[in-house]
């Protein structure tokens, strides 16, 4: 939320305490000065003030006034301190509340506390994003669980219904029924070895060492060349050295899935898909472009969520298990990088991958 600048609560807490005592001293100041007037001077002599002797000592007059006074002030600050404390502490309470809240699995509250700006609004503030992080977070896993899960059970479907018809027709020839269940079950392998991917991006479970990532691009590219050839596709890459850090498997598997998603989401013939690497300022950048039909913006933007593999797009049977872009940008983000899509005005996607540069 953008707010007006406002007083720190130190500085709303240093004025509160400051004031409050100026007025207790100030009663202070008072008393004593009723107390005293009692002993001011009624005689001049030679130009000099003179308390007569016979008057009371002043200690014996002051000092039940004294106690009293201080008595008052000390039950006035601790009520006055409590009001204007909890007066202060009050947002604390509301974020205190939220947080509880969050505790027992409510994230569709939020706090907005009203008010400029201060440490307190800050805090707010930051504690209502990460509640709208943790929403969308909960969400997406969920909604993923439940796309993983129907993915799962499509070929396991499948396998049961091949089953079912050999086992009530015998005459079936039996290299079908094995071919066919092959092709599923090696779908399936897939999927898993994708999802164990995805999560272990995710969790970042993985070591880090200076790599080239012209170098692993460059491998991706030369193992993706005869797919690319027997598509009627040409290959090009060009680049500089782009020394980074992280995961040389991770990497390799972010360049492959990305020249085999420019490969597959290609025209039918006579299509290109480049790959270029080069350094800017304290990053290294992977770029790869690739012709094909116009995609619209909304489209591009839905390509990276699981299973979203963009209906719009040319579907073939190499087109995978939907997970391709996904797994890119969660090793892209459990590398610190950036991953950005932007569709060709001519037709096709351009793709990238921007990440830390090594420091030197």
């Amino acid at each position: 939320m953008d707010r007006e600048p406002g007083l720190s609560v130190r500085l709303k807490l240093t004025l509160s305490y400051a004031g409050f005592l100026m007025v207790a001293g100030g009663l202070l100041l008072v008393v004593v000065w009723v107390s005293l007037l009692r002993y001011i001077p009624d005689q001049v002599i030679f130009g000099l003030p003179w308390i007569r002797p016979w008057r009371s000592d002043p200690l014996n007059g002051f000092s039940l006034p004294a106690a009293m006074s201080l008595l008052f002030l000390l039950v006035f600050g601790l009520v006055g301190g409590w009001l204007l404390a909890g007066r202060m502490l009050a947002p604390l309470n509301r974020i205190t509340d939220a947080a509880r809240r969050a505790g027992t699995g409510s994230l569709a509250h939020r706090i907005e506390l009203p008010g400029r700006s201060d440490e307190f609004r800050e805090l707010a503030d930051a504690f209502d994003a990460m509640l709208a992080r943790l929403e969308a977070h909960v969400a997406e896993q969920q909604r993923f669980a439940a796309n993983a899960s129907h993915e799962l059970r499509t070929p396991l479907a499948i396998t049961q219904t091949l089953l079912d018809v050999a086992r009530s027709d015998r005459n079936r020839d039996p290299a079908e029924l094995v071919d066919r269940l092959y092709a599923v079950n090696t779908r399936a392998i897939d999927l898993t070895e994708a999802l164990l991917l995805l999560t272990r991006a995710d969790q970042r479970s993985f070591a880090r060492e200076p790599v080239d990532l012209s170098l692993i691009a460059e491998e991706a590219t030369e193992s993706l060349l005869p797919f690319a050839e027997e598509r009627g596709l040409t290959l090009e890459m060009s680049g500089e050295e782009t020394r980074t850090v992280g995961s040389p498997a991770l990497l390799l598997q972010l360049c492959t899935n990305l020249v085999h998603n420019a490969i597959v989401h290609n025209l039918p013939g006579g299509g290109t898909v480049w790959v270029t690497t080069n350094v800017a300022r304290e990053s290294v950048v992977l770029t790869v472009v690739n012709t094909g039909e116009p995609l619209s913006p909304a489209l591009v933007a839905t390509l990276v969520e699981p299973f979203r593999r963009g209906s719009e797009r040319i579907r073939t049977d190499h087109a995978g298990v939907g997970l391709g872009l996904a797994i890119v940008k969660s090793i892209t983000e459990a590398h610190d990088g950036t991953l950005t899509l932007i569709p060709r005005a001519a037709g096709g996607l351009c793709v990238t991958v921007q990440l830390p540069a090594q420091l030197v």
